[in-house]
């Protein structure tokens, strides 16, 4: 390959990442919008130059060769410093510009995402943000890829190879079924909850996590106990509770919309100290767009209602996740 590393190489190594990641060669070539017969060429022609063959086409689904896995380790090296040259230029501008991909856990993204999107993108029309919507341990397997810019997240992660800008903190609030003998109390107190009339969130959720560390049973049961069923939407959640028996927790930006529906009654706050989730935007530490995260933080804590940008960390008692 000691050829002019010019775009044709360049784009040889993305097809090869492209079908590491697909293991298979018209997937890899719909992702990278070519003609199957035109990536393969490609590649093929790669591993004559190379003198090694890469992939074991012969398998179902393909499989990548021992002597290519240390191709594709060192392509994915090269193409991550290629992208580099742009994003240095561009936190040399002025304004913010370039990029950049943001993923966000579901029990975030339907609060946090609407309060924001409008204004950055109205003040930062240069960035081209995009927004995914992944489970905390596929954002953080794609920020060590370098898959993903950043992640808005509960924390602490405890991860050395991962930097988190704190943002704020969010209080917990128990959601009660109608019923519910706890409906008699003003303030719930963590020794008052068990789990096993709890509504939980799905496996691979931080919050489900953060959700059995309130109860005081701390076990993970279900509400009836030949019915196991486990949601990955809060909304879903609160339906349940309603309809049924039981409870669930909910984080203080979800209550804060189901007030205006009729629900306040059943929405109970806890005793101090308040048990409360941190959010901070998380990312790699060979992070380079300083100037796009500084606008995206800025964006979101503008935009975040007075009563929680205001709370404290010496006010609520952090839930590890």
């Amino acid at each position: 390959m000691l050829q002019a590393l010019g775009m044709s190489t360049l784009t040889q190594l993305e097809y090869l990442l492209a079908v590491d990641r697909e293991r298979h060669f018209g997937k890899a070539a719909k992702a990278c919008f070519v003609s199957q017969p035109s990536l393969s060429a490609q590649i093929q022609k790669l591993e004559d130059e190379l003198g090694v063959v890469i992939f074991d086409r012969s398998r179902k689904p393909i499989l990548v060769t021992e002597a290519g896995k240390g191709i594709i380790k060192q392509a994915a090296l090269v193409l991550r410093e290629h992208k580099k040259i742009q994003v240095i230029a561009d936190t040399r501008a002025l304004e913010p510009r370039g990029d950049f991909e943001l993923a966000v856990i579901p029990t975030l993204a339907p609060y946090v995402i609407p309060l924001f999107i409008g204004d950055f993108g109205r003040k930062y029309p240069g960035v081209n943000l995009v927004v995914h919507e992944y489970k905390t341990d596929d954002i953080i397997r794609m920020l060590y890829n370098d898959e993903l810019d950043a992640g808005l997240l509960v924390t602490p992660l405890r991860d050395d190879g991962l930097i988190e800008r704190h943002l704020y903190y969010e209080a917990f609030y128990c959601y009660l079924n109608g019923q519910h003998p706890l409906m008699e109390k003003e303030y719930i107190a963590e020794k008052d909850l068990g789990c096993g009339d709890l509504w939980l969130l799905s496996e691979g959720h931080c919050f489900r996590n953060q959700m059995l560390k309130i109860c005081a049973a701390g076990q993970d049961q279900c509400v009836y106990p030949n019915i196991r069923f486990e949601s990955g939407s809060l909304e879903t959640l609160i339906k349940l509770v309603d309809a049924n028996s039981g409870f669930t927790l909910l984080p203080r930006m979800a209550v804060d919309e189901m007030r205006t529906h009729g629900a306040a009654r059943r929405i109970k706050p806890f005793m101090d100290p308040v048990p409360t989730r941190e959010v901070s935007l998380v990312y790699n530490r060979s992070f380079l767009k300083e100037t796009i995260l500084n606008a995206l933080e800025k964006s979101i804590l503008d935009n975040l209602p007075g009563h929680i940008r205001s709370l404290k960390k010496q006010q609520v008692q952090v839930v590890d996740i």
